[in-house]
């Protein structure tokens, strides 16, 4: 799939590629906080391929989906738990 889509990141319209990985529109975003940690430390995606789980983000309406296994699409809801 070749071009771009708009998503939304925690409310902000943003142009990606549409091959890019949630994650790495994010990181194109300077979004770089998926959620916070119980002591409040921010946490994003680490190995890139779904183990360590902490890129969760909610899209489109459900939880903890991880953000480096899902690619984008156009008008995709993309919301961050960074609560910042």
């Amino acid at each position: 799939m070749t071009g771009d889509v708009m998503v939304s990141i925690d409310g902000r319209a943003l142009l990606v590629g549409a091959h890019m990985s949630v994650a790495a529109a994010l990181v194109q975003a300077d979004v770089l906080c998926t959620r916070r940690a119980l002591d409040g430390a921010a946490r994003f995606a680490l190995c890139g391929m779904g183990v360590c789980q902490e890129c969760r983000v909610t899209i489109d309406g459900q939880p903890h989906r991880l953000a480096c296994q899902v690619q984008c699409a156009a008008g995709m809801l993309i919301a961050t738990g960074d609560g910042a």
